[in-house]
């Protein structure tokens, strides 16, 4: 299994009415990193990253809620209470000091929202694939949310459960063919939760598999990311995510342009978890532009 080269510690602390664990790493003191991560996954994932940091930066990684060990959301999940819990999170830890964001995916999409919408609040911001949804248009809107309510009606199926950890990481090696065997064994114990009989499943919420409610519109989104001060880089994979904007005749390069000034970079051969699947020049990417910000 693959041995962190940085050990983490746990944080605990109630907002908004919920639970949340936080992770961190590096010194307790002194000017913070805030790394958000992705749907259905949890702050763990950013391990290999910050193993691939050469100064020991003091690192908050939150659990969104209903993912990893912080509490579920008995009524849902919808985009806005992220940005809510966000807000919360940093006037607890660091009220009224910008600090810089690093998002992936989800957790990109959160983060530059929340910097358009509290400017002050955010020194530097970093997108890690996560450039938006695509725009569906009003004419999706009956379908999302007949989707959703369908959802309520009866309850979500459980997680597939799995007689060992091993299983758990070959399931991860399926969907992302470039995450070695140390890798996936690592996030499979990280990811998951022993239950009663023996046996292992997912710990974030099934209920995250549920649509949300509202639909994405470009138009909303790209009117806050505008309003964005902070130095912003947004760093892609190889293929766009979700594959839907490869449609996109101008490209990832023009959605990251909706935030003024804001520099795109490209890593070649990396997948969605580009964090996971070439650590290294994430890293160098996202600590060369703090460090030049």
């Amino acid at each position: 299994m693959y041995t962190p080269r940085r050990v983490s510690r746990s944080l605990f602390l109630v907002a908004r009415g919920l639970r949340h664990h936080l992770r961190c790493w590096g010194p307790e003191t002194g000017k913070p990193l805030i790394l958000l991560h992705g749907g259905r996954d949890a702050s763990a994932t950013f391990q290999f990253m910050v193993d691939c940091f050469e100064r020991d930066l003091r690192i908050v990684a939150p659990d969104w809620r209903g993912h990893g060990k912080s509490e579920r959301a008995p009524q849902g999940y919808w985009f806005p209470d992220y940005l809510a819990d966000l807000d919360a999170i940093l006037e607890a830890l660091f009220p009224g000091d910008p600090v810089p964001l690093v998002g992936h995916s989800l957790g990109g999409n959160a983060a530059c929202t929340y910097a358009g919408l509290r400017p002050e609040r955010v020194s530097r911001l970093i997108s890690l694939d996560g450039f938006g949804l695509p725009d569906l248009g009003p004419q999706g809107a009956p379908a999302q949310l007949r989707r959703w309510l369908a959802g309520w009606r009866e309850p979500l199926p459980p997680h597939k459960t799995y007689a060992s950890i091993a299983d758990m990481a070959a399931r991860l090696r399926e969907a992302n063919r470039r995450l070695d065997e140390a890798k996936s064994l690592f996030l499979a114990s990280e990811l998951s939760e022993l239950l009663p009989d023996g046996r292992y499943t997912w710990e974030f919420d099934p209920r995250h598999r549920s649509p949300f409610a509202t639909l994405h519109r470009r138009a909303e989104w790209a009117a806050c990311l505008a309003q964005v001060q902070a130095p912003a880089l947004f760093i892609g994979s190889g293929l766009p995510f979700p594959p839907a904007l490869r449609d996109e005749p101008e490209g990832l390069a023009a959605r990251a342009a909706v935030i003024p000034g804001a520099r795109f970079e490209r890593i070649a051969g990396a997948g969605h978890n580009l964090h996971h699947d070439e650590p290294q020049a994430v890293a160098r990417l996202v600590e060369g532009f703090l460090a030049a910000a």
